[in-house]
């Protein structure tokens, strides 16, 4: 199946709706309740609908839902309705209760949209947060969202390779390894990946930020960026020649830098994006300055996809307290990502 961005333009937005028994559904409702305020371009959530309706119970939010059959012909029903295309949960979800019965309705969800996507029915897809341990417990295979999308979008071509990417602003963070222990950050480290990560990074800076020469800091593993080898070798032997070999190819690349002073905001300012070695080297930064506001991208798909960057919260969910800031952000990103890509095609 190939990708099919003609007419787009004309079309919504695709948002699953997460892990039932978390704040997915809560922080959907109150993103559509604010959608003027926030000017949100049309969505479609796949999803329950008795799920939405009951949840807006529970908020106490006045809101109506209305069951579509498809992605299609939502803008003027948005106005005045949430629209759902039904994606049936198999039990009734209590909200802050994870139940892995409800994984393959998850699964199903994330499955509408991509594939509304890669045919032209919907613009960008938006993914609500959803609880990785229950999924695999229900037989899921993947670490996460990322890894799955790629499988979705693989083609005779091959599975396309996925990077994460944490944007709030001007900020955006890549993390070069993702969902593993430390302990095996070095290992996994290689020059080749490094490359590879950055080049997939400054394609999509180009294609989806209109960003034409990206400006692309990497930093070290090691604290001091090893020191000159008294901290570390992994800076010397591995992320200074990949570094060469991308300045090589004529792209704008500075490293391996210090991680601790990188991310203040007079040094920051002179990147388009940061390549950080491992998880929480990329996450800490952004989730500090901006949790309510900041927003997953994955990088090298045919497709655009966002999403909160936060998890299912079940702790908050119907309570009330759930901070709808990041969703909305993704919504409108992804809606602004989808239109440059579709421009530049």
């Amino acid at each position: 199946m190939s990708f099919d961005s003609k007419n787009q333009l004309d079309t919504p937005l695709a948002l699953s709706m997460g892990d039932p028994a978390g704040i997915g559904p809560d922080i959907t409702l109150q993103a559509w309740s604010d959608r003027a305020a926030n000017a949100l371009p049309p969505f479609v959530v796949a999803g329950d609908p008795d799920l939405f309706a009951g949840r807006a119970r529970i908020l106490g939010l006045d809101i109506a839902i209305e069951q579509v059959d498809a992605a299609a012909g939502v803008h003027e029903l948005f106005a005045h309705a949430l629209p759902v295309f039904p994606v049936q949960l198999p039990t009734k979800t209590e909200p802050g209760i994870g139940d892995a019965l409800c994984a393959d309705a998850i699964i199903t969800a994330i499955d509408t949209c991509v594939d509304w996507v890669r045919k032209g029915k919907a613009r960008a897809v938006v993914t609500n947060p959803i609880n990785k341990k229950l999924l695999s417990a229900a037989g899921f295979e993947h670490p996460g969202h990322t890894q799955y999308l790629a499988e979705l979008c693989a083609t005779s071509d091959g599975t396309p390779r996925p990077v994460m990417m944490l944007v709030c602003g001007d900020l955006r963070v890549v993390p070069a390894t993702v969902h593993i222990p430390l302990k095996d950050v070095p290992g996994a480290l290689t020059q080749e990946l490094i490359v590879e990560t950055v080049d997939i990074a400054v394609q999509d800076l180009r294609d989806c930020f209109g960003i034409s020469t990206p400006r692309i800091a990497v930093t070290g593993l090691n604290p001091h960026a090893g020191e000159d080898g008294m901290l570390g070798c992994e800076e010397s032997e591995t992320i200074t020649p990949a570094i060469v070999t991308l300045q090589a190819k004529g792209l704008d690349v500075t490293g391996p830098l210090p991680a601790d002073a990188l991310f203040q905001e007079r040094t920051r300012n002179r990147y388009d994006a940061i390549i950080a070695m491992y998880h929480d080297q990329a996450l800490i930064p952004v989730k500090t300055l901006a949790f309510d506001k900041a927003v997953n991208v994955t990088l090298g798909l045919p497709i655009i996809r966002t999403s909160p960057d936060h998890g299912t919260a079940y702790e908050l969910a119907g309570s009330g307290g759930a901070n709808p800031g990041s969703l909305i952000t993704a919504l409108k990103l992804a809606d602004a990502l989808a239109v440059r890509k579709m421009a530049a095609a």
